[in-house]
């Protein structure tokens, strides 16, 4: 199963697109996971046209329309892996341990926010990964999303992939 993740793609208050890059991945994947901060419900109309599957929640920016299609947290197995999405997790020191505390039922949990590419395994063996954003690198040298192959309750695969610099 080839899945897409992507978070934070703030339309149109950082972008006024999205990367023709992601919109092609998103086109050619089982699953498309998004972990909130939309800005927009016509971003979300799109990913919801152009996606075969999409789970997704809403982020800390979003506003009351989203807030009413998304929920904070979501949760499907794919693959034989029990995912999980939310936006927020809090600080980078401790992430880890305070996830799997909070959710001691996933082996996948995407979360967004940071803006940050992350991928960490808990000591418990939760995955944590956050493709960071396809429209806003903040600290970053690029903008990103991720994409993963999963099958068999295994993930076989992560690929950060970096955008081009937006002209």
């Amino acid at each position: 199963m080839r899945l897409v993740l992507t978070s934070d793609t703030h339309l149109p208050t950082r972008a006024r697109q999205l990367p023709d890059a992601l919109l092609e991945a998103i086109g050619g994947a089982d699953v498309v996971v998004h972990a909130g901060d939309w800005i927009d419900e016509a971003t979300l109309d799109l990913f919801q046209a152009r996606s075969c599957d999409l789970l997704a929640v809403h982020g800390n920016n979003d506003g009351p329309g989203l807030r009413r299609r998304l929920p904070e947290v979501a949760r499907r197995e794919l693959a034989g892996l029990r995912f999980g999405v939310v936006h927020e997790t809090g600080a980078a020191k401790g992430r880890e341990t305070r996830c799997e505390h909070r959710f001691p039922d996933l082996d996948v949990l995407v979360f967004g926010h940071s803006h940050i590419p992350w991928d960490t395994t808990a000591p418990g063996g939760l995955r944590l990964l956050n493709p960071g954003s396809p429209t806003d690198r903040r600290r970053q040298p690029h903008c990103t999303y991720m994409s993963v192959e999963a099958a068999d309750g295994t993930i076989e695969d992560v690929t950060v992939h970096r955008l081009p610099r937006r002209s």
